[in-house]
């Protein structure tokens, strides 16, 4: 777990020129959109993926079960990894390194994450529609989550990078979940844009999905 490893390495003394804050209280919710992005754009497709290719998604299909019910499930598996995702990442900070919790953006914390998350499904079903393999799931997966994980502040900071980069990350999905959860972790505030886009994302993840969704 980065957490872990950064913060045996920078430790997570409050900072004058971090405004107070650790390293480690500074990265964690980068970490929790690092938690949503893997689960949206590598758990699902892969999983969706593999039941098509097994032929578990026709046959279940078959059943008098609804078929839309399946893909429930698996959103709401998926919600849960996260949230007990987001917990232990929580806890492992308060236990190992003292993390200082928000003054007052923890009560919106569970609301924006959810948003995030299912923002971030769309994506992944999307992706697991287009992709007629897991490994094609897996490889495409990867191609499109690392290097949006790097720019957008989730594994290091933003401010470290040239302008011009850090500008062009703006537009990633994962930049607007991380300053949305940044905001209400260390402000307490909403951030109307990155709310915007992010509903913007699971709208048309949505619309996208229902056209290239394929059972077998």
């Amino acid at each position: 777990m980065l957490m872990v490893l950064f913060g045996l390495i920078f430790g997570n003394e409050a900072e004058a020129f971090l405004g107070g804050y650790g390293q480690v209280d500074l990265s964690t919710p980068g970490y929790m959109g690092m938690i949503i992005g893997t689960i949206g754009m590598l758990s699902i497709p892969i999983s969706i993926a593999t039941y098509r290719e097994n032929g578990v998604l026709r046959r279940l299909r078959a059943t008098p079960v609804q078929s839309h019910s399946i893909l429930w499930s698996q959103v709401a598996a998926q919600t849960i990894i996260a949230l007990l995702g987001v917990a232990l990442l929580v806890l492992t900070g308060l236990l190992l390194f003292d993390l200082r919790m928000p003054s007052g953006g923890d009560v919106m914390m569970l609301p924006a994450i959810l948003l995030s998350a299912f923002s971030f499904f769309a994506i992944g079903f999307v992706l697991a529609g287009l992709m007629p393999t897991p490994r094609t799931a897996q490889a495409v997966g990867m191609a499109l989550f690392f290097p949006m994980l790097f720019l957008s502040g989730a594994a290091m900071p933003r401010m470290i990078m040239p302008e011009g980069l850090q500008q062009f990350a703006k537009i990633l999905p994962l930049t607007q979940v991380v300053i949305l959860l940044e905001d209400l972790w260390f402000k307490g505030t909403w951030n109307l844009t990155a709310v915007t886009v992010i509903t913007a994302v699971l709208i048309l993840g949505l619309i996208v999905s229902r056209f290239t969704f394929r059972w077998e």
